[in-house]
């Protein structure tokens, strides 16, 4: 029997496809990229903000097309949608054949047993979030000298806005040791990027240990394996210690890259979030950062139309923005999501106002990163190369200062063959907004 995936959402939910996906192999199917050729597709779900809500139904819709016109026998549910919406999808989506809450993707295999041996008859799970075994063996759906590590599972921070405390649980770390050996297994398979993700990285460790441990954490990752470069995502500022910048400022290994959600500068906005840590605070250690890590890299996101943000929050805050000159920067509206505090918030902005803001937002940020990449032009940038476009006659990567999957790309031109996962150096000839472009200066030695 054919199985079929769909994997969408955040780096946290593709390692939950990954770890379905060893646990499907495992039980002897076969796994098919071709969504036509598949008996059973599995539809792993993001339901954070409205859009992406509206992805995962659009995703479920298409693949439904294919129990009318191929093979497909049955349709699996799984992630933050079924998480949060699985008795309604099974009631609202007949197309659907089952539902998989977070705390049952280890139910994966009965489910596609269950489904394919009486079709009439849906099947529905959804135990306990905070009682799922964390980590466990998976097949990497990244390119093969990139992976994803996941620390910790689910989050304490109680933002107004945000659902995903009620869909993946409270904050639970993974033991270090398990990490550590995860870590080392995915070396011996080729890795070199390593990409540190939870919900906040920075609290890891506190459940577990009574303290912040991701420096400690990330000393250990440099210590017991060789790989050359491990990436954070996902820092909150309320929890950078003098431990963990003193670690990204002398560990050579650990990429100076933060994923920084600041989300606000207005203290109104701040305190109505209800995040943690006000304007000065975060002045404070944006200044730390960038003293005690000369050059570090700075991605950050901002949520715009907040309930009762007026023209001179806004205003603050791009003037924040121009002050600041953030490497990267990703502008939400704010999403109206049912069961957060602030779905009850009174003041509540219109849609046009929030697009229009985030538009400005963008423009904004936009013409930083022009500014930022033109300031590249001339120097020599270290990259990790991803492909060769035969089409453009031109290789691809990233360099130390772009994250997989959400930040710019680097073009080169090079008289040899560069294997993908080569390191190189690039010498910046253009620059864009988002991407550089240069020539090869030295070849991979590795």
């Amino acid at each position: 029997m054919k199985i079929g995936f769909v994997s969408l959402g955040c780096p946290k939910n593709q390692l939950d496809t990954e770890v379905m996906l060893h646990e499907i192999l495992s039980a002897g199917y076969e796994i098919t990229p071709e969504d036509i050729d598949a008996d059973v597709i599995i539809v792993n779900t993001c339901a954070f903000i409205e859009s992406a809500k509206q992805e995962a139904i659009d995703n479920i819709l298409d693949v439904a097309w294919l129990k009318e016109h191929r093979n497909l026998r049955a349709i699996i549910v799984t992630g933050c949608l079924a998480e949060r919406y699985g008795k309604e999808i099974l009631a609202e989506l007949p197309e659907v054949d089952a539902v998989l809450g977070v705390g049952s993707i280890h139910n994966i295999v009965e489910a596609i047993e269950a489904v394919t041996k009486d079709p009439a008859k849906k099947y529905y799970s959804c135990e306990d979030k905070n009682g799922v075994r964390l980590g466990g063996d998976r097949v990497l759906t990244t390119p093969e000298y990139t992976a994803y590590l996941k620390i910790a599972e689910g989050c304490d921070n109680r933002c107004a806005y945000c659902a995903i405390p009620s869909i993946r649980g409270k904050f639970r770390s993974r033991p270090m040791e398990d990490l550590i050996a995860e870590a080392k297994q995915l070396e011996s398979l080729g890795v070199k990027e390593l990409t540190v993700v939870a919900q906040d990285v920075t609290r890891y460790g506190l459940d577990l240990y009574g303290k912040y441990a991701l420096a400690e954490l990330l000393h250990r990752l440099t210590e017991e394996t060789e790989i050359p470069w491990i990436r954070l995502l996902y820092c909150y500022p309320d929890k950078i210690t003098d431990e963990l910048i003193a670690e990204l400022r002398d560990n050579p290994r650990v990429l100076k890259y933060l994923d920084l959600p600041l989300q606000h500068i207005s203290d109104r906005m701040l305190t109505a979030m209800n995040r943690h840590g006000d304007k000065h605070h975060i002045h404070t250690v944006l200044a730390k950062l960038r003293r005690e890590i000369p050059g570090i890299v700075i991605r950050t996101t901002f949520i715009v139309g907040f309930p009762g943000e007026s023209e001179a929050d806004f205003e603050e805050l791009c003037e924040f923005v121009k002050e600041q000159r953030f490497d990267h920067a990703g502008v939400f509206p704010y999403s109206r999501e049912e069961g957060t505090p602030a779905y009850d918030f009174g003041d509540q902005i219109e849609e046009q106002v929030k697009q229009d803001r985030m538009d400005i937002l963008m423009r904004l940020q936009m013409d930083i990163n022009e500014e930022l990449n033109g300031e590249k032009i001339g120097k020599t940038v270290d990259v990790i190369c991803e492909d060769y476009d035969p089409v453009a006659e031109i290789h691809f990567g990233r360099s130390t200062a772009d994250a997989p999957e959400i930040d710019g790309k680097v073009y080169f031109r090079s008289q040899m063959r560069i294997a993908p996962g080569s390191f190189v150096k690039v010498r910046v000839t253009e620059a864009e907004e988002y991407d550089l472009y240069g020539d090869l200066t030295v070849a991979p030695n590795n």
